[in-house]
């Protein structure tokens, strides 16, 4: 068995430094949501020097509400959008004498284009005028995967450590209650399961499957550097070799 350990970095929030030994992908937002020349630079360094493979972590250009409002734009906006956030990141990468592994939305971009297609082909489109080797990071069994699949593109399913999940196999809304876990030993439990079984118990007390090749903790969950350190513990004692996917 094996899994990537991921986490959003890069984002002003957080220990990025502690968190880097602990994860093998970092999803390094790239001044759509978060993010600027300065923090793209610093984080990459730690990446690097923890041998961590990066991911730019594309948005809304929404820096105001972090990147969580649903914004109604164009498809060609967000292509620009998403290609200008690319473009960012990649210049800062090929100074480190690195690159992006790959491409991984954030908050209300993540959740709209796993359900609807013409959102998940705009980025898609950004993604294949950019690099069309980059991977896409996004919910298993969504829109997002199989578009990027009938595109060419390799889709990585993604699974969240510290969030609830519906009976439908998706996020619980931030708005509501529950929906973000930090209690360290549900957060380990619900690690274990999605990689060695892929099956976990929804926020309403049903058994849903989940196949996941990436976990994610989120770096501005409270706890977040216990949290990654109690999974990758917990993980390996169960047999799962953690290493990236890409």
């Amino acid at each position: 068995m094996h899994i990537d350990l991921n986490a959003d970095v890069g984002e002003g929030c957080g220990d990025d430094a502690a968190l880097m030994p602990l994860i093998t992908s970092a999803s390094l937002a790239c001044g759509g949501h978060a993010g600027d020349a300065a923090s793209m630079r610093a984080t990459v360094a730690a990446a690097v020097k923890s041998g961590v493979r990066i991911g730019a972590h594309v948005s809304y250009p929404d820096r105001e509400g972090f990147g969580r409002r649903e914004l109604s734009l164009p498809p060609a906006t967000v292509t620009t959008a998403v290609l200008e956030q690319l473009r960012a990141l990649d210049d800062v990468t090929r100074a480190a004498h690195t690159r992006i592994g790959y491409l991984k939305a954030h908050g209300a971009l993540y959740n709209r284009m796993a359900d609807d297609a013409v959102t998940a082909d705009a980025v898609i489109a950004a993604i294949k005028s950019f690099d069309a080797v980059l991977a896409v990071l996004t919910l298993p069994g969504s829109i997002a995967m199989e578009h990027a699949r009938l595109h060419g593109l390799q889709a990585v399913g993604e699974a969240f450590i510290d969030r609830a999940y519906t009976s439908a196999a998706r996020l619980v809304p931030r708005s509501q209650k529950g929906a973000v876990i930090t209690d360290i030993t549900a957060v380990a439990r619900q690690a274990v399961a999605l990689a060695t079984s892929g099956t976990i118990m929804s926020a309403d007390g049903l058994d849903i499957c989940v196949h996941a090749e990436s976990l994610c903790v989120h770096g501005d969950t409270p706890g977040a550097i216990d949290l990654a350190r109690a999974v990758r513990k917990v993980l390996e004692e169960a047999g799962v070799n953690v290493h990236a996917f890409t």
